[in-house]
């Protein structure tokens, strides 16, 4: 559902519409009749990063590179 208010209206019940919009609503903030913003429903947060499969992979690949060679070498190679 979307309901339009106008930008006064908006300020005066800020809190108001914040909970409408936890609650799925859309709303649409007008000023002078045209439209200034849009408040809908956050997107929920994905879970934080897994880091130590991160570094799985880094370590594996120091172990693949050894400790002589870099990346910077892999990719200047790669670009020739």
């Amino acid at each position: 559902m979307t309901t339009t208010v106008g930008a006064f209206e908006a300020k005066t019940h800020l809190s108001e519409l914040l909970q409408r919009v936890e609650h799925g609503e859309h709303i649409t903030i007008t000023k002078h009749g045209r439209v200034v913003a849009r408040l809908i429903p956050g997107i929920e947060q994905e879970p934080e990063t897994n880091w130590s499969e991160f570094w799985e992979r880094a370590d594996s690949r120091l172990v693949t590179l050894g400790h002589g060679s870099s990346i910077k070498a892999d990719i200047e190679f790669g670009r020739n």
